[in-house]
Parts: structure tokens; sequence; C-alpha cells
């Protein structure tokens, strides 16, 4: 071991003092941002980018589960990344898939798909699917896998659910419109049940939401690292941990 190794070492262990386990969140969400522009400086390709980044989720959540978070939400796909030319599209399927199978081997955390399914493939959305079965009985961390998200397209899925389950019940739209309250309507998001996040870290200096988690977000705090994801370090999460628990939360007051 070197001797910048073993000065990062007990840098580490200093900021992991300073946070208090009183003081750490429960839900974190990370929009994994840069992974094209890390290939781009690297001089290799996008799906070069795009594996390193995989590569980068296991140690993370590694992190996560000594940090004692209950809760990860991992932005990999967004519904305007479907959008992306089809060969670029089905190499970065893959890899969502590989990472995916990974994850279930693993056999340490409860995956949840996040996302509009039915506008993935077919053998994406059913390896998604299969891949909650398969970890519903773990009893590690659940970790959100948000694939094919848009913080719109849930917010409209969610209502439309709603809609659905009262017509059912032969409720109409203006006794509904009477009744409806913010509770009704999260109880029908892709995270229902869960505790909202409560700090969201964003990868490769962008300083913007882009629609992640826009409804469970209202009172989260915010975290962002100019480190693009695939070179996103345990001392960038300490430091995340720690602005995090040094901010006083007011839940929009």
């Amino acid at each position: 071991m070197g001797l910048s190794d073993l000065v990062y070492g007990v840098y580490e262990r200093r900021l992991y003092q300073q946070i208090p386990q009183e003081r750490r969140p429960r839900h974190v969400g990370v929009i994994l941002d840069g992974n094209r522009r890390w290939a781009s400086v690297q001089g290799t390709s996008s799906s070069a980018g795009h594996r390193a980044g995989a590569a980068k989720i296991v140690e993370f959540l590694g992190w996560c589960d000594e940090a004692g978070v209950e809760v990860v939400t991992l932005w990999l796909l967004s519904t305007d990344n479907l959008n992306r030319p089809p060969d670029e599209l089905e190499a970065l399927m893959g890899i969502i898939e590989e990472t995916v199978t990974g994850l279930v081997e693993q056999a340490r955390w409860r995956l949840h798909p996040v996302g509009a399914l039915d506008l993935l493939p077919a053998h994406t959305a059913l390896m998604l699917k299969e891949a909650e079965e398969r970890t519903a009985t773990v009893e590690g961390s659940l970790v959100n896998v948000a694939v094919g998200y848009g913080g719109r397209r849930e917010v409209v899925d969610a209502v439309r659910s709603l809609l659905q389950e009262h017509s059912s019940q032969g409720t109409s739209l203006d006794e509904l419109a009477q009744l409806l309250e913010p509770d009704h309507i999260a109880e029908h998001l892709y995270t229902k049940g869960q505790p909202d996040p409560d700090l969201v870290i964003r990868t490769s200096g962008e300083q913007r939401l882009s629609g992640f988690l826009m409804w469970q977000s209202a009172h989260s705090e915010f975290y962002f690292c100019e480190a693009y994801w695939p070179d996103f370090r345990h001392v960038d999460f300490l430091r995340a941990l720690r602005a995090y628990s040094d901010r006083e939360r007011r839940y929009g007051a």
C-alpha cells in the first residue's frame, strides 16, 4: 500500500466518523450520469462507458449497505433515452439486462423494477419482472431499478391507475374530485409503500433532476457531484452523506 492509499484510507475513516448514525438517509436515489462523457474522455465507445458505469453499481450498493441505507433507487434508463439510435439502445439494453442478472445472482438485495415496462423490449421487461420475483425473499435492502423511467410518465400512470380503480368501484368523476388527496396518487406510484428519497445524488456535474422521482423528491435533499459515474468513489459517497447529515431538513418550509 502506497502513501497516497494510506492517506486516502485515513480520510475515508474520518469522513465516516463525521456522519452520525441517526442522521443518515433511509432512501437514496441516484442519477447515474456521465457514462458517455467518461467514455469520450477515455477515447472509447459509449458501450464501454455504460459497462464501466454498470461495474460501479455493485460497489456502490455495498457502500449503501455499510451506511445502513434501506432503499436505493438507481436510474439506469430514462424514457427519453429510448429515443437513442437503435444500435446504441440495443447495446444499452443488453448491458442493463446483464447488470440486473448479476444483481440477482448476488442474492444480496431485493430488486423492484421502476418505470414504464410496456415501453421496453418484451424480453427486457420480462427479465425485470423475473428479477423482482427471484429476489422477493432476499433479506437485504430494497433496490429500485429504474429502466424506461420518466417522472411525468409515472404521474400519468399513477393517475390512470387511480381512475381505473375508482371506475371499477363505480365512483363518478365528480365524487373522485371531491375526495382526491395527494396520498391517493402516491398510492399508485411505482414506489408505492416506500419511504420517499431523503437524498438524491446526481453525478457528472449536471445540476438538475430531469424528472427523476419528481413526485417523491418534493422534500428530498440534493447532492451534485462533479465526477462522472464510472469515477464515483467511496469518498464521494461519504461526502454526500456528510453534506446530507449537516443540513437542517425543512420539508418544504
